[in-house]
C-alpha cells in the first residue's frame, strides 16, 4: 500500500484549511431570508408594538422566537401564528422605553436553519443595545463539515468499494477492510451529523450533543429523511459485503447506492430548488456515478498492487463502464449547476460560487488523470507490463486523494446558500405600513434593494374604508445620504393600487416615503414613513 501512504495527503492540514474557509463564507448564511417586518428593523416606535410580523420568502417553521429586553433579559415569544410565508407573534405587554431586540430562528424549506435579528426601540434608543448571543457556533459548524465529510466517505467510498466489489471483481477482494472501514466511518458521520443538526438547529452549544431534545430537532428537519435512508443504505452495503452468495451481494450493493444515491436527494439545497421535477433527479444520478467511479478506485488499485488475478479483469471492465458513469456525472452536475448559479459572475461574488470553482479546479485534475489512466496505462496494464501496473496503482492513489479533497470542499456548500436563494431573496419586495387618522397606504418597494424599482401602494382612509383618490404621488428622500427628495407621479393600472415605474433609489438603507393623496381639489393629505432598502 506504499503508493497510497505516499500520496502526500495530510488529513489535519485539510481540515484546518476548511475550517479557515468556513470563517470566510457567509457567517449568516441564510437560505431563507427575511423580507419585511413589524415593526422595521430600527425604528423607533411610540408605544409598545402590540404585535409583531416577520415575512420571508419561503414558508418556513419557527425554532425560538424571544425578546430580548434593554436590561439584557430575554422572554421567550410562544405565541406565534403562520400565515403562509408571515408569522405573526403576540407581543409582550410590559415592555419598558429602549433599545429591544427581536431575535429569530427558523428551518428554511431545505433543511437548514437561518436566524437573525430585528432591532427596535420604544420611545427612544438606549445608550447601548442589549446583547445578543452570537449566532455562529465554530465547535458546532467543525462537527456538522466533519461528520458530512464522513458521510460522503461512506457513501462513495464505501458504498461505492461494495459495489464495485460485486460488480467489477473477480473473486478477489482486495480493500476489503479499507472499505468496510469507509462504512464505518459513514455510519459514524451520518447517525454524528443528525445530532450535529440538532445543535445547529436549536443554537445549542456542543456540551448537548447527548440531549434527547437535541436528536429529536435534528431527525424532524428534512436532514433527518437523508440520515434514516443512509443509514439504510449503509446496512445493505454491509450486508453485501459479508454475503456469501454473489448473486445476494449483487442486489444487495446495488440497492445500496441506490438508497444513498437518494438519501442526498431528500434534503439541502436541491430539495428547495425549482423544478424538483430535474433537480432532485439530477442529485441522485449525480450520486450515482461518483459512488460507482470512486468506489471502484480502491479495489483496483490495491487488487493490482497485491498483484491479484481477477484486478486486470476488474479494470477492463472498470474501463468500459466509466465513459457512461462520467457522462451522467456532468450533465447532472452542469443541470444542478446552471439551476443553483444562475449566471457567471456569481461564481466570483458568491461563497457557493467560490467553492464551486474549487470543486472544478479538482475535478480538471481528476478528469486528466483519469484520461491518462485510461488511455496510456489500461491498455498495458491489461498486457501485463509491471512498470505501466506501478504507475497506475501510483495514479490512482493520486485520484483518490483528489476525491476526498473534493469531498471536503463540498461538504462546505452546507453553510453557502446558493446564488439562486440569493437572487429570490434580493428580488423579494419591500414594504412599509403608513397610518394616519386621515388616510393610510401599504407601500411596496419591487425588488426591494437599490437600484431601478417599481412603487405601488394601497390608499385607504384612516378607518381602513375605501378611498377614491384623483391623484397621487411618491416622494422618497435620504437626508443622511444627503439625497433631497425624489417625486414619481403614480398611475392607477386599474388592480385598485397605484404604481410608479420609473424610479431608482441609488442607495441601501432607510428611506423618508411619503405619499402625497390629493382626495379632492381642495384636499390633500401627505402621509410619511419610513422604508429599508437592502444592498
Amino acid at each position: 500500500m506504499a503508493g497510497f501512504r505516499n500520496i502526500g495527503f495530510d488529513m489535519r492540514k485539510l481540515a484546518l484549511a476548511m475550517l479557515l474557509w468556513l470563517g470566510l463564507a457567509s457567517v449568516a448564511a441564510a437560505h431563507a431570508s427575511l423580507t419585511a417586518t413589524e415593526p422595521q428593523d430600527g425604528a423607533v416606535v411610540d408605544a409598545p408594538p402590540a404585535r409583531y410580523a416577520l415575512s420571508y420568502n419561503e414558508p418556513v417553521s419557527p425554532i425560538s422566537l424571544r425578546l430580548i429586553k434593554p436590561d439584557g433579559t430575554s422572554v421567550s415569544l410562544d405565541k406565534f401564528v403562520l400565515r403562509d410565508r408571515t408569522l405573526d407573534i403576540e407581543a409582550p405587554t410590559d415592555l419598558k422605553h429602549g433599545t429591544h431586540v427581536l431575535s429569530w430562528r427558523v428551518i428554511s424549506e431545505d433543511g437548514h436553519p437561518v436566524g437573525g435579528s430585528v432591532v427596535f426601540s420604544i420611545g427612544e434608543a438606549s445608550a447601548a443595545p442589549p446583547p445578543v448571543p452570537e449566532l455562529v457556533d465554530w465547535q458546532v459548524r467543525a462537527g456538522l463539515w466533519l461528520s458530512k465529510l464522513a458521510l460522503y466517505i461512506g457513501l462513495f467510498i464505501g458504498i461505492g468499494g461494495v459495489f464495485a466489489f460485486s460488480w467489477l471483481a473477480s473473486g478477489e477482494r482486495a480493500g476489503t477492510r479499507l472499505v468496510g472501514a469507509a462504512l464505518g466511518i459513514g455510519l459514524v458521520g451520518t447517525i454524528a451529523s443528525a445530532g450535529f443538526q440538532g445543535l445547529d438547529v436549536l443554537g445549542a452549544p456542543v456540551s448537548r450533543f447527548f440531549d434527547p431534545a437535541i436528536w429529536s430537532a435534528g431527525m424532524g428537519t428534512s436532514f433527518g429523511r437523508t440520515v434514516a435512508v443512509m443509514i439504510g443504505a449503509i446496512v445493505l452495503s454491509g450486508l453485501a459485503l459479508l454475503a456469501r452468495s454473489e448473486a445476494l451481494a449483487r442486489w444487495l450493493s446495488l440497492a445500496g447506492l441506490l438508497t444513498g444515491a437518494l438519501a442526498l436527494s431528500l434534503s439541502g439545497h436541491a430539495s428547495a430548488a425549482e423544478p424538483q421535477w430535474l433537480t432532485r433527479p439530477s442529485v441522485f444520478l449525480h450520486a450515482s456515478a461518483i459512488a460507482i467511479w470512486t468506489g471502484a478506485l480502491l479495489p483496483l488499485g490495491l487488487g493490482l498492487r497485491a498483484g491479484d488475478a481477477g484486478s486486470v479483469t476488474a479494470l477492463r471492465r472498470f474501463s468500459a463502464c466509466i465513459p457512461y458513469a462520467v457522462v451522467v456525472l456532468v450533465v447532472a452536475g452542469i443541470a444542478l449547476a446552471v439551476i443553483q448559479v444562475q449566471t457567471p459572475q456569481a461564481l466570483l461574488d458568491t461563497a457557493y460560487g467560490n467553492v464551486l470553482l474549487v470543486k472544478l479546479a479538482l475535478l480538471a485534475v481528476l478528469f486528466g488523470l483519469a484520461a491518462f489512466n485510461r488511455w496510456r496505462l489500461t491498455r498495458p496494464c491489461e498486457a501485463g507490463d509491471a512498470q505501466a501496473v506501478r504507475r497506475l496503482v501510483r495514479s490512482i492513489a493520486a485520484e483518490t486523494a483528489i476525491v476526498l479533497m473534493v469531498f471536503a470542499v463540498v461538504a462546505c456548500w452546507r453553510f453557502t446558500p446558493p446564488p439562486r436563494a440569493l437572487a429570490i431573496a434580493a428580488a423579494q419586495p419591500a414594504s412599509t405600513h403608513i397610518h394616519t387618522e386621515k388616510a393610510m397606504a401599504d407601500v411596496t418597494v419591487t425588488p426591494g434593494r437599490a437600484g431601478p424599482v417599481t412603487v405601488s401602494a394601497i390608499i385607504m382612509t384612516g378607518d381602513f374604508g375605501a378611498l377614491d383618490a384623483k391623484e397621487v404621488s411618491f416622494v422618497f428622500s435620504n437626508p443622511a445620504a444627503g439625497i433631497q427628495p425624489i417625486k414619481r407621479k403614480a398611475m392607477k393600472p386599474g388592480d385598485g393600487s397605484w404604481r410608479a415605474s420609473d424610479l431608482v433609489l441609488p442607495l441601501p438603507g432607510t428611506w423618508n416615503v411619503r405619499v402625497d393623496i390629493l382626495i379632492s381639489d381642495f384636499d390633500i393629505a401627505r402621509i410619511e414613513g419610513k422604508i429599508d432598502i437592502r444592498p
